[in-house]
């Protein structure tokens, strides 16, 4: 049930969030919440497309960030630790270990729509360019609206959430077998085989990291929505 709780609040939040278009851009200190980066369309703010505006005004229909959200969205969906999360608590298949199957059938991951999950990889490549484009933001937040360097809580934010979701993208099963899993001889490797085992320790708590990350983007998003709507001013420190 908590885990039913926890996913369905970060759906229905994200999603809303993402479609309503209006404080996801603090000017001043150039705040872009994650939910909507890259802005890449005439329809974003002036200031908030750090990468241009490749595609004309979208309908309300289509999220600003929709090259970037389909993808994102996919490498949460196929990742282990959710499909684990989503199939005990959501899909009763099985709901624990040692627990009955309760569907008639079991075919796995072989057929539509499952078969996607085998994809996961893919979806981890595109996460990690993501991560760059979410790392380039937190650079840009910190130059002030006067052209100089700024720091504020927002930045502090914006960092503490861009880094565990670094964490958490590379603590993936997917980067760890990209990183040492076709590998036969560790010892022909030893620099890979470090990278493998630094990226194995990290996988170890990747559970953990999916939850924090899911809770720093929340509070990223949502602290950026209150200093653009003007409720709160933003905690400044320099500039």
């Amino acid at each position: 049930m908590l885990t039913v709780i926890g996913l369905s609040a970060f759906v229905i939040y994200a999603t809303v969030r993402s479609f309503v278009r209006s404080a996801y851009y603090v000017a001043d200190y150039h705040y872009l919440t994650p939910f909507y980066s890259p802005c890449l369309s005439e329809s974003c703010v002036p200031g908030s497309s750090h990468f241009g505006t490749p595609f004309p005004e979208l309908p309300m229909w289509i999220p600003l960030a929709f090259l970037t959200l389909p993808f994102l969205l996919g490498f949460r969906l196929t990742c282990y630790y959710y499909r684990k999360a989503y199939y005990r608590s959501i899909w009763l298949s099985p709901p624990a270990c040692a627990v009955a199957e309760p569907h008639t059938k079991y075919t796995g991951e072989t057929r539509l729509p499952l078969i996607i999950q085998n994809s996961h990889r893919y979806f981890f490549y595109a996460a990690v360019v993501i991560s760059v484009i979410n790392s380039y933001d937190v650079i840009v937040s910190f130059h002030a609206k006067d052209g100089g360097f700024g720091l504020g809580l927002g930045n502090v934010i914006l960092v503490v959430n861009v880094v565990l979701l670094w964490v958490y993208t590379v603590s993936c099963h997917s980067c760890r077998h990209v990183t040492g899993g076709r590998l036969k001889h560790f010892s022909k490797h030893p620099v890979r085989y470090w990278i493998w085992t630094q990226v194995s320790k990290l996988n170890t708590r990747h559970m953990q990291f999916a939850w924090i990350t899911l809770g720093t983007l929340v509070l990223t998003d949502f602290y950026i929505m209150l200093v653009a709507s003007n409720t709160i001013s933003d905690l400044r420190f320099v500039g």
